[in-house]
């Protein structure tokens, strides 16, 4: 359990924390335009009239962005609003030229649902979701130019959804863990790529306090700027400390808005809290209701490919896998399909996870790419796999000499140890006469083993894969030793 929730139960109190969490969708063009949704354009590059506001332009609703908001919903089990509208929200900012956000207000797409958690010692099982709803993002304002402030409107009018959690996070950790599934189950999904470095994966915390078993929430301070997940779980515990010091001194908390530095890891008052009431909300006149019929839901919901929570099941009740390896395993989509595409080629699921989470993920590291951009295909790793469980293949020879050369071409793993002459020594006599040479080498360190000194043993080892180049059968050749070091 954090620190500070510990603190805060010692004192009476318990935290409350609730997330609203944009997450901009990965559509061609933006929500209410054909405007291009990119990231990689010029300052005000992506841009039209009805980006910039200018009277007498209509927005036309993007399929594309229903459709993954829906899938959203979908995958955390919320219910499907049918009829939607849309409304404005008002508020006058210079990245938002025409003042005024588009959104959704009283008819949000998706309602309810929850979002399991994944891991150990959490307070709570899942986060429950109040809702999720589209709307189109603001601008950018940029501030790091001198005394000037730059506005960048290529973001404008960019789709996001937006989804709300019940004010029922019980701690930091929940809430860190919370916004680590959100971010897998948008991208087993394919609607977003949500880089928080990028913005594309923004999240505000309303935090406060109360006192155990009371029925009134207390003020809620709604805490801004944290672009990672560590930030995310380092301003609430500062925020949800700061808070019961100031409730132990019966001071009063006051609704507001502040704003979190990472570097000193404090938050700072911005601005006080806006009401429902200034922002002005009224339906949009532009935009007709949406419609959703069922029909076209049961068509989206063939469209939903396995859940982060799905394979977790299959990888730790099928393949009995530790809860390590399965959070790396289905920690990117294209590593889950490929690790369960090798489970049907390879008997030892636990073998093949080493290998992913091992070697493999060193490569990819190294190479800062992707498994799908690895030039592995799944029957060659698969095949690299069964050498080293045949005791065909040393491991150590297997990882730094046979992998890394299929890289560069499609030749088997086999065929590139044959070539190589890599494949084990697995002739007895030749493993003997190897393991003699060594111990007549060592005669002070084979009586210190006699004597008790077992460890020694990993010099022998050692030596022997030494004079073999890597290739001897380390069973053997542990067999081998044990009858010779017994005599």
């Amino acid at each position: 359990m954090n620190k500070v929730i510990t603190k805060l139960t010692k004192a009476g109190f318990q935290a409350v924390v609730g997330l609203e969490v944009h997450v901009q969708l990965n559509t061609v063009s933006k929500i209410f335009s054909s405007d291009p949704n990119t990231s990689n354009a010029l300052p005000n590059e992506n841009i039209s009239v009805i980006s910039l506001g200018h009277p007498g332009t209509l927005p036309v609703l993007n399929k594309e962005v229903v459709e993954k908001a829906i899938l959203m919903g979908l995958a955390c089990d919320c219910e499907i609003t049918k009829v939607n509208h849309f409304a404005r929200k008002s508020y006058f900012y210079p990245d938002l030229p025409k003042g005024y956000q588009t959104t959704q207000d009283k008819t949000p797409i998706c309602v309810g649902g929850q979002v399991m958690l994944f891991g150990e010692g959490f307070q709570q099982p899942s986060v429950e979701l109040h809702h999720i709803h589209m709307e189109e993002d603001a601008g950018k304002s940029i501030h790091d130019e001198g005394d000037s402030t730059l506005i960048d409107l290529n973001r404008a009018g960019s789709p996001l959804i937006e989804i709300v959690t019940e004010p029922s996070i019980k701690g930091p950790d929940e809430a860190a863990a919370f916004l680590q599934e959100v971010r897998r189950i948008v991208r087993f999904l394919g609607i977003s790529e949500a880089n928080m470095e990028k913005g594309e994966l923004r999240c505000d915390a309303n935090i406060s306090v109360m006192p155990i078993g009371a029925n009134e929430l207390g003020n809620k301070v709604e805490v801004k700027n944290m672009n990672s997940f560590s930030n995310v779980r380092k301003a609430i515990v500062h925020e949800l400390g700061r808070q019961l010091k100031m409730a132990q001194a019966d001071q009063f908390i006051d609704i507001e808005t502040r704003t979190f530095d990472p570097n000193s890891g404090t938050t700072a008052s911005m601005r006080f809290k806006e009401t429902m009431n200034d922002y002005r909300y009224f339906p949009c006149p532009d935009l007709p209701p949406l419609i959703i019929e069922e029909i076209y839901l049961e068509g989206l919901r063939t469209k939903i490919a396995t859940t982060p929570r799905q394979f977790r099941h299959v990888f730790q009740s099928e393949y009995q896998l530790s809860d390590y390896d399965v959070a790396l395993l289905t920690e990117e989509k294209e590593t889950a399909l490929y690790f369960q595409s090798l489970c049907e080629l390879v008997s030892n699921k636990k073998a093949a996870a080493n290998w992913l989470n091992g070697a493999v993920k060193g490569l990819l590291n190294d190479m800062n790419t992707t498994i799908d951009q690895l030039n592995v295909s799944v029957e060659r790793m698969a095949e690299l796999i069964v050498l080293v469980e045949e005791g065909r293949l040393n491991n150590s020879v297997a990882t730094h000499t046979v992998l890394p050369a299929m890289l560069g071409n499609d030749s088997s793993a086999l065929h590139i140890a044959e070539s190589q002459n890599l494949l084990s020594v697995d002739n007895t006599e030749e493993l003997e006469g190897l393991v003699n040479e060594v111990l007549l080498s060592l005669p002070k360190e084979v009586e210190a083993f006699k004597q008790g000194k077992k460890k020694l043993m990993g010099l022998f080892m050692g030596q022997v894969m030494k004079k073999s180049q890597g290739k001897a059968d380390a069973k053997q050749v542990q067999v081998i030793l044990n009858k010779k070091l017994s005599q």
